[in-house]
């Protein structure tokens, strides 16, 4: 018969959730926005999302059975939903062969080389991202046409950089930001999808609101005091901070990515400030930054700051007043 006793230090937590289930939830949880894409972009979308997630997939098998050679992980689902994340963070049209390089980068570099899963200082998913956004801006920032629509006001451009350029904050319509109906990645053009995904984690319990929330409510706060601060009022006031919150990949990385466990503070206290660090520094690209776009860095760098997080911000031990 064998041994079931397990020894181990407290705390002894029983939980009905594994790390398969939760990553088959995270891709439930993007399912709508991966519809929404689909429609807006065409077959494109399906073509990119295929290759990312089976490259990524690949590519910790190979490693894992040639390199580490340890035990298979590829069954946890955890390669698929960086190759879904990455994928998001890509536009429709971009070449094969780039998807390829940043599943390698995100898998081999960013997780594997850690240690795999649970050992990775960073979002996997982000640095196969920032890697290609640096390696190759051309091929990063050529936004596809939606497939129906009319899009004068952005000629091709996403609308973070539309006003970047000096567009006004309204220049799509809040509307078509909420359903997606706009030039951009595969994961900024749904809003409402994203949305809907974050209802279902926290529905199934996969994830808190904390972070996501605070992340959203930062950038709408540090936009509304900007708008104030430059003399803006009426309309204005709030079309500015309801812009940043929906444009670009503000609710895919605040929901999807800076939950990251892997990545993100271990308490309440800790991820707030973890959430409030991302959504300052995203702010700070988008406004003064050479990118329109600044979550995807502002994570990687709150992702380094962890560790100090963790130490400082931590519950009192078990006895201590």
């Amino acid at each position: 018969m064998a041994n079931k006793l397990i020894v181990a230090p407290a705390p002894h937590v029983q939980t009905s959730q594994s790390t398969a289930s939760i990553m088959r939830d995270v891709v439930i949880a993007l399912m709508p926005a991966l519809v929404v894409s689909t429609v807006v972009f065409g077959a494109n979308v399906l073509r990119v999302v295929a290759l990312s997630v089976a490259a990524c997939v690949a590519f910790e098998y190979l490693i894992q059975r040639f390199l580490v050679r340890g035990p298979l992980t590829i069954n946890n689902g955890s390669a698929v939903v960086t190759g879904l994340l990455l994928a998001f963070n890509l536009p429709a049209t971009i070449p094969w062969w780039i998807v390829l390089i940043g599943a390698f980068v995100a898998i081999a570099v960013a997780k594997m080389t850690f240690g795999g899963l649970g050992k990775n200082p960073f979002n996997p998913a982000l640095v196969g991202r920032v890697f290609l956004l640096v390696a190759y801006p051309v091929q990063m920032t050529t936004w596809p046409l939606p497939v129906s629509g009319s899009f004068d006001a952005l000629s091709g451009a996403t609308p973070l950089a539309a006003v970047k350029h000096g567009a006004a904050a309204d220049v799509l319509g809040f509307q078509e930001m909420l359903l997606g109906n706009m030039p951009g990645s595969l994961g900024e053009v749904a809003a409402v999808a994203l949305l809907c995904g974050f209802v279902y984690l926290l529905w199934r319990r996969v994830i808190t609101w904390h972070i996501p929330v605070t992340v959203l409510a930062t950038m709408a706060l540090f936009a509304f005091v900007y708008a104030l601060s430059n003399g803006e009022g009426g309309a204005l006031l709030w079309q500015l901070p309801l812009f940043h919150v929906l444009a670009g990949g503000a609710i895919l990385g605040a929901v999807f990515m800076a939950t990251d466990y892997s990545t993100s503070p271990m308490t309440v206290r800790g991820g707030v400030i973890f959430a409030v660090g991302i959504g300052i520094i995203t702010m700070l690209i988008r406004l003064w930054g050479a990118y329109p776009e600044g979550m995807s860095f502002a994570i990687l760098i709150m992702n380094a700051c962890v560790p100090l997080i963790n130490k400082y911000v931590k519950p009192k031990r078990f006895g201590v007043k």
